[in-house]
């Protein structure tokens, strides 16, 4: 018999009811025909939000995505830039002045920023806003050379002084702009996990843009997760099984535009030049959590295949698949197939 069938009638004999009341039986049990995948989508943090989840019924799940959902808005609220009223857009206006105490998250999301800052080497560095606000990806704008050398000098982590004791924020430098737009959406796709568990919810799907964490599988069978092709939105490159695990991916896909030359013109900047960084497509990495995987994406996006897969090739529990603008794909030793 299959695993996830059963015979009630064995049922019946097990607790000693006569087979013939089973028709009361059925009636006086509550009913589970109910239960199915539910699905929300949303748009916050500039970004489709997507969740999947197994619930009972309707009326529930409406209540539990209502409130997952939620927390993109809030992270919003609190970490974006494009907003003058946030906690972050405050932050980057005092910080230089004052240390400035900062809420719980925000402090959480800063911290795992200069603990990938710190391994990377520099490669992820939120200070690359500094530079990172001269660009309008929607208007086609860019920096000038002057310009951009300007505002340079403004891109370094170790400026930013982190105090764990009094959770305040300061800045070394006038002029140093941070931007969370690398890491803050792995910190929303946690959050909402974390309200999905509370919930109760044990099987389930949340994306926000790049970023995806997995609760569980797919009730008995693995999520088959999808690689995107960079050049083509309609196609994948690889299909993953897996579960209860995170995955972000960083594209120069995702906020880009041509120039007048010809170049991609794209989102992530190299902390070292403050322009698009060059020899990488796509960047994905799996992990156990999109906090992690989200600033992790970015990191080996900025460093590059050869030096990107050797700081994840020292990360336990952490896997990366890289796509270099050759087209070729690069992957740590972990998601390479077992040899025959």
């Amino acid at each position: 018999m299959p695993k996830n069938c059963f015979n009630p009638f064995n049922i019946l004999e097990f607790i000693g009811l006569n087979p013939s009341l089973f028709l009361l039986f059925v009636f006086l049990v509550p009913s589970v025909a109910q239960a199915k995948w539910f699905r929300y989508t949303d748009t916050a943090m500039t970004t489709p939000v997507e969740l999947e989840f197994w619930a009972a019924e309707k009326s529930v799940a409406d209540a539990i995505a209502k409130d997952v959902l939620a927390v993109f808005h809030q992270v919003d609220r609190d970490m974006s830039r494009y907003r003058e009223d946030s906690e972050l857009s405050g932050l980057n206006r005092k910080a230089a002045d004052d240390p400035v105490q900062v809420s719980t998250g925000l402090f959480q999301v800063l911290r795992k920023a200069e603990e990938v800052a710190v391994l990377s080497g520099g490669a992820f560095d939120i200070s690359f806003g500094s530079v990172g606000y001269l660009y309008d990806y929607r208007e086609r704008k860019q920096p000038s050379e002057e310009a951009l050398q300007a505002r340079l000098g403004h891109i370094n982590h170790q400026d930013i002084v982190l105090d764990d004791k009094a959770q305040t924020v300061f800045f070394r430098q006038k002029g140093l702009l941070i931007d969370l737009g690398g890491i803050a959406k792995g910190y929303a796709v946690d959050l909402g996990i974390e309200h999905l568990k509370s919930a109760g919810v044990r099987h389930a799907r949340l994306s926000a843009g790049g970023d995806l964490r997995l609760l569980g599988d797919k009730r008995g069978r693995p999520w088959l997760v999808g690689v995107r092709d960079p050049r083509s939105e309609n196609r994948n490159v690889v299909v993953l099984p897996l579960a209860d695990l995170a995955i972000s991916t960083s594209g120069d896909y995702e906020r880009f535009f041509i120039d007048d030359q010809g170049e991609r013109v794209h989102h992530i900047l190299s902390p070292g030049t403050g322009k698009s960084v060059r020899g990488v497509q796509s960047v994905t990495i799996i992990g156990n959590d999109a906090l992690t995987t989200d600033g992790l994406s970015t990191a080996v996006f900025v460093l590059g295949p050869k030096k990107g897969l050797e700081m994840i090739e020292k990360l336990p529990g952490i896997d990366a698949i890289i796509i270099d603008d050759q087209r070729m794909m690069h992957f740590t030793e972990g998601l390479a197939p077992p040899e025959s």
